[in-house]
């Protein structure tokens, strides 16, 4: 969220990795099943709170077509299985969440699956899921939510506190806060302030996989965001757990951002506190096109954070916004990094990058004699400038990419770099497939 705030076989190691851990956890013991339809028949429940608080744990509650009006709390191992998302409607209208998976006064809450349902008219988040394990939120419609935003006053009048840092945003369509080895897959995200959250109000997250989504025309902040805040009341926490080791990868996050100027990127990176920390994340093959901010904004405001061994890994990134404040880039920016703390370890590799002014900037220091990115087999296209490297001090090794031309960065044709960017050898033509 925004606050106003030549290595290659590790990072596909690493990719492996974190995308199929969590995966692999999803073992889940099934009991029996209850069922829910709008009019209670057949011995069933008529409302979905009905069925969930008849449920014991590892049951399935499957619910009939229809539109429920009501916000469903889950504190214990459920699975929700709606019939289609198409007719299988939670308006929540007027309420705070259409489902909530509440870790945060159910402990150990772990093994959780909602699919098959539109999610509307939330005051706040559509689904939200605080410190819970092993969550699955497939197949779902996360349309028309956040209705409680105040976008003139900056607010979200009466969201919990636990929530410290969302009143820009009202926590977007899908949170997850304090989760762990969960998966958001294949949902539609739209028309919400801002699309996925991932944050650590409530607990350390990680190991998390956002995958498959499509997150479009969410006017007032990110399509997908890792950022960490300060810790809830009553976490005994002195300062932000941290967002760590989350794959975001196959998604198409297009359009969000644009209400404002500067309000989002398709994805992004942020700390704005002395302690917070995202770092080790893997953003991997998604779409990320026509955004209010760069295709990927890293942002650490403040001294004391920690971003670092980020892996941003074959995206493909065009016609985005200029960053802004004190972030600020020169002009429409496909990968932005930007550190008051210093930011090591940032690996860029493999991503097609076209139609933006500047295709990377990094503004921020390094730690000697580490480069601040290491910026490998990436294609510039259609760029004036292929790197921008701002920082006062370090350096950007960006050997081995594909600038447009045969001849290298500054020759005809071909982007250009500015500032300390080492950039021999360069791909040609023959190196990488042919391109002219």
């Amino acid at each position: 969220m925004r606050t106003l705030r030549s290595r290659p076989s590790p990072v596909l190691c690493l990719l492996v990795i974190v995308i199929f851990e969590p995966l692999l956890t999803h073992s889940l013991a099934f009991g029996k099943t209850v069922c829910v339809n709008p009019g209670g028949t057949s011995g069933c429940f008529s409302t979905i709170a009905s069925g969930i608080a008849h449920a014991a744990a590892h049951d399935t509650v499957k619910v009939a077509p229809g539109t429920y009006k009501e916000d469903v709390i889950i504190g214990q191992s459920v699975s929700l299985l709606g019939a289609n998302q198409a007719n299988t409607i939670i308006d929540a209208t007027g309420l705070p969440n259409g489902i909530y998976v509440n870790g945060f006064e159910n402990r150990h809450v772990s093994d959780v699956v909602i699919t098959g349902f539109t999610v509307e008219n939330a005051n706040f988040e559509g689904i939200l899921v605080t410190s819970a394990v092993n969550v699955t939120i497939s197949a779902d419609r996360v349309i028309g939510n956040d209705r409680s935003l105040n976008i003139a006053a900056a607010t979200c009048p009466g969201i919990p506190s636990f929530e410290t840092a969302e009143d820009f945003d009202c926590g977007e369509g899908i949170h997850l806060s304090g989760a762990q080895y969960s998966t958001v897959a294949n949902n539609t995200v739209q028309n919400n302030a801002g699309g996925i959250l991932i944050s650590d109000e409530t607990g350390i997250t990680e190991g998390n996989l956002i995958t498959g989504n499509t997150v479009t025309n969410n006017p007032f902040d990110c399509g997908i965001i890792m950022a960490s805040h300060p810790p809830a009341p009553g976490t005994a926490a002195t300062s932000p757990f941290g967002v760590r080791r989350n794959t975001i990868a196959n998604n198409a996050s297009i359009h969000n951002g644009y209400q404002v100027p500067g309000a989002g990127a398709g994805v992004g990176i942020f700390t704005f506190l002395p302690g917070g920390r995202v770092s080790e994340n893997v953003i991997a093959n998604n779409q990320l096109k026509n955004n209010g901010l760069p295709g990927v904004a890293m942002h650490a405001h403040s001294p004391g954070e920690d971003l670092d061994n980020n892996v941003i890994l074959g995206n493909t990134i065009s016609g985005n916004g200029a960053d802004t404040e004190d972030a600020a880039t020169p002009g429409s920016t496909g990968i932005n990094v930007f550190g008051v703390s210093p930011i090591n370890g940032t690996m860029i590799s493999q991503n097609v990058i076209s139609n933006e002014k500047v295709d990377i900037v990094v503004n921020t220091t390094g730690v000697s004699p580490f480069a601040t990115a290491a910026i490998h087999l990436n294609l510039f296209l259609n760029s004036k400038i292929g790197i921008d490297d701002l920082a006062s001090s370090g350096y950007v090794d960006a050997t081995e990419n594909w600038w447009g031309c045969a001849d290298g960065p500054g020759s005809p044709g071909c982007a250009k770099v500015l500032g300390m960017v080492f950039f021999k050898p360069w791909l040609s033509p023959f190196k990488y497939g042919g391109f002219k």
